[in-house]
């Protein structure tokens, strides 16, 4: 993928559709099992934004890698000592946690959820 796709009405249609898929009748548990919408708030803006994520869960710990993390900026929102995070309809209802992000030394970040 070109560099710039991350930051284009592509990324915002992928989204929408990755969206939908989790509430479809048959597909959408499936789709749940990985994927999940995080509602955060904006450090700088004070804005609020849902975006779906690729998850792994342990427990009361989720696990989100960031894909591509140089090309988007979401996840900058939990560096230091993070920030309160909410992932919609999860287990069937919208849990709080706190958010962590951290960069490794090969430039993967990696944002975990304690909720």
């Amino acid at each position: 993928m070109a560099k710039g796709i991350f930051n284009s009405p592509v990324v915002g249609v992928v989204n929408s559709g990755a969206a939908r898929l989790m509430n479809a009748p048959i597909v959408g548990p499936l789709v749940r099992r990985r994927i999940v919408v995080i509602r955060y708030t904006g450090r700088r803006t004070g804005q609020v934004f849902e975006t779906p994520v690729n998850y792994q869960r342990s427990g009361n710990r989720i696990v989100i890698r960031v894909l591509a993390p140089d090309n988007k900026t979401w996840w900058r929102n939990f560096t230091g000592d993070g920030a309160p995070l909410t992932l919609r309809n999860f287990d069937g209802a919208d849990r709080t946690g706190h958010a962590v992000a951290q960069r490794d030394e090969q430039g993967r970040v990696t944002v975990t959820v304690t909720l």
